[in-house]
């Protein structure tokens, strides 16, 4: 409501930074605004007045900078309760001087509100008051609206820095108890540069993003990757939904990457909750209407999340075990970090129509020698994310989709994701635990089982349309989609591919497949989505080749689904199959044909790759051979 007198009334609420801290009495609960927002002043000036203080909690979100209050020689007057452990309060969290209150940020300002979690004070930042006597909360809404707004006493730094930002963002000077005018320079987050293992991984991760989707992604290298990737793909009308907005966002406006008018929601609108970054981020939401701030009850809630079409949640974690439970707010008992936004944006891209989560790691830590994959999680690591929650895990060699999965799916997809030095080990491990049969044929391939330069798509014509079919390395994930392709076979394509009347695949045959050593072999299947989920993959042909090292020349093999037989799918597969053995110095290709195998054998002949042609009695069988 607008009162026409508040100047008189702000005039009276302003007070030096030392009388407004005098105001906090002892054993009160004192809630700090959030990241780059912290009323670092006041902060200060807080920890000078320790020796008014005693047992004072501080609670916070997430703070940056110097925190002298978590500092060992003030614990009988503070001890910090943080809902996401930072750097800056890391040590104390470990050794016990200060509380980790895990939560996911959808639920924070309900506690607030209800007072399970009460708030006797709050310390902000806000922007200087607008001709109506509103301030902004800037780029700190989050959880600092609730705070605000449920304290019994608001204590206010009012920095002529602060941007104004549109949203839930504003609060008039009268329901500020005192107000400090001090203004200082924002803290700054600037994201390091992106390691060569970080840029893959932002690469799988935003070759899983579509057209027209929503997305959460928020601070830190492995954003900053999937942003330069999403540019570099030339995808279209993304729109932003994320608690955490960073700097990299900026860039996927300017090129035209988000644009927001695609959104089932907010149309038109990036919604955000807090914003860590540079001047030049908090320069570019100042006054912008294309930005809206609004609390983590509403960013975060998995209802409205949900209600935006192909919603993908990008998050991160710090180790994922064998069955998909996600570790990311601790090292084993230790906290590191916290629960955030992932429980919030998983569950709303789950509800979303065509939405995805991603959860991205590094494969090892600590140079190389641990694997963040891991048979089981470490003695007292937390479970984040459940293996009933987990979507889609991406490492530097690749994704993996876990959901609908069974647990030996979940084996073989995360195993193909590791590095390849712990791949084989991770195998034994669940062999062990009976996750996948005791003859599982161990990982030959010593690099990704994802490699662009393997992949290839092309258009048929189906029944109702156009249907895409896209050609990739086969992996050990495959298993059920080959044996898929096998039961849709007629009797005779069997017999003409195995020369033998199978009516069923041995476990065995069907490794084989996917037993290839990429160094010398290839495996290629050619797949179709079964609906608007590109992950819903369903295989209809396959090719193989297996190179004789001695004569340089390699065998090579194509099963197509008679449904998809003559449409050009086995024509396209060897040719890709050509492309890759042609570079890696392979001579000629070789194939071994039954007589009466008619369509294959005019199919050779068809690509006007034929060398010589031979027919021997006794093995009854063509041998042709191919140049390449």
């Amino acid at each position: 409501m607008f009162e026409a007198n508040w100047t008189e009334k702000y005039k009276g609420k302003v007070v030096t930074a030392t009388d407004a801290i005098k105001k906090i009495r002892r054993g009160t609960r004192i809630l700090l605004g959030t990241g780059c927002g912290v009323p670092h002043h006041l902060v200060q000036e807080l920890a000078k007045n320790a020796h008014r203080m005693a047992d004072n909690e501080i609670m916070h979100l997430l703070t940056l900078g110097n925190t002298p209050s978590a500092d060992p020689k003030f614990q009988t007057q503070f001890r910090h309760n943080t809902f996401f452990v930072s750097d800056n309060i890391r040590d104390a969290v470990s050794e016990g001087r200060a509380d980790y209150t895990p939560a996911p940020l959808s639920d924070i300002p309900t506690f607030f509100r209800t007072r399970r979690i009460p708030l006797d004070v709050a310390l902000i930042q806000v922007s200087p008051p607008d001709e109506f006597g509103y301030c902004s909360l800037g780029i700190s809404v989050d959880i600092t609206r609730s705070g605000a707004d449920h304290a019994d006493l608001v204590i206010a730094q009012v920095n002529e820095r602060m941007p104004v930002t549109h949203g839930d963002s504003y609060v008039h000077v009268t329901d500020l108890d005192y107000l400090v005018s001090y203004t200082e320079p924002l803290l700054e987050f600037e994201t390091p540069d992106v390691s060569e293992r970080t840029a893959l991984i932002g690469k799988y991760a935003a070759r899983l993003i579509e057209n027209e989707s929503t997305i959460e992604v928020g601070i830190g290298t492995i954003a900053k990757a999937v942003t330069k990737n999403l540019i570099d793909f030339g995808i279209k009308d993304l729109g932003i939904h994320t608690e955490l907005l960073s700097e990299c966002i900026i860039d996927l406006i300017e090129n035209g990457i988000v644009t927001n008018r695609k959104k089932s929601i907010n149309r038109g609108k990036v919604i955000t909750s807090f914003a860590m970054g540079t001047l030049k981020l908090y320069d570019y939401v100042n006054n912008n209407p294309t930005f809206e701030f609004r609390e983590t009850s509403y960013v975060n809630d998995p209802f409205v999340i949900s209600q935006n079409k192909k919603m993908v949640a990008i998050n991160s974690a710090l180790e994922v075990d064998l069955t998909g439970q996600v570790c990311a707010d601790s090292i084993g008992h230790k906290f590191y970090s916290g629960i955030g936004g992932q429980v919030d944006f998983i569950r709303g891209a789950s509800r979303s129509e065509g939405g995805k989560s991603i959860i991205c790691l590094k494969s090892t830590a600590l140079n190389g020698t641990v694997s963040r994959i891991v048979p089981r999680l470490s003695e007292g690591a937390g479970v984040v994310t459940t293996r009933g929650d987990v979507d889609v895990i991406v490492t530097e060699y690749g994704h993996a989709t876990l959901r609908g999965k069974t647990i030996r799916e979940r084996v073989l997809s995360l195993i193909a994701i590791a590095h390849p030095n712990f791949r084989n080990d991770l195998l034994e491990a669940a062999k062990s635990m009976r996750y996948v049969f005791e003859d599982q044929v161990p990982f030959l391939a010593r690099g990704t089982y994802f490699p662009v330069e393997y992949e290839a798509q092309t258009e048929i014509e189906g029944p109702e349309g156009s249907i895409t079919v896209h050609v990739r390395l086969i992996r050990p994930d495959d298993t059920d989609r080959i044996k898929g392709l096998f039961y849709d076979l007629s009797e005779e394509s069997i017999f003409f591919r195995f020369l033998t009347p199978l009516r069923s695949l041995r476990r065995q045959t069907l490794q084989e497949f996917y037993y290839v050593d990429q160094e010398s072999d290839i495996s290629l299947v050619a797949v179709i989505s079964e609906n608007e989920d590109a992950e819903c993959e369903k295989i209809v042909a396959a090719g193989r080749y297996l190179l004789n090292r001695s004569t340089n020349q390699a065998e090579f093999a194509l099963l197509v689904q008679d449904e998809y037989q003559n449409k050009g799918i086995g024509t396209f597969l060897l040719v890709q199959m050509m492309r890759i053995a042609k570079s890696k110095g392979v001579n000629a290709f070789i194939a071994y044909v039954h007589p009466k195998n008619v369509p294959m054998i005019d199919f050779i002949h068809k690509t006007e790759k034929l060398i010589e042609s031979k027919l021997s009695m006794e093995d009854d069988q063509y041998t042709f051979l191919l140049r390449l």
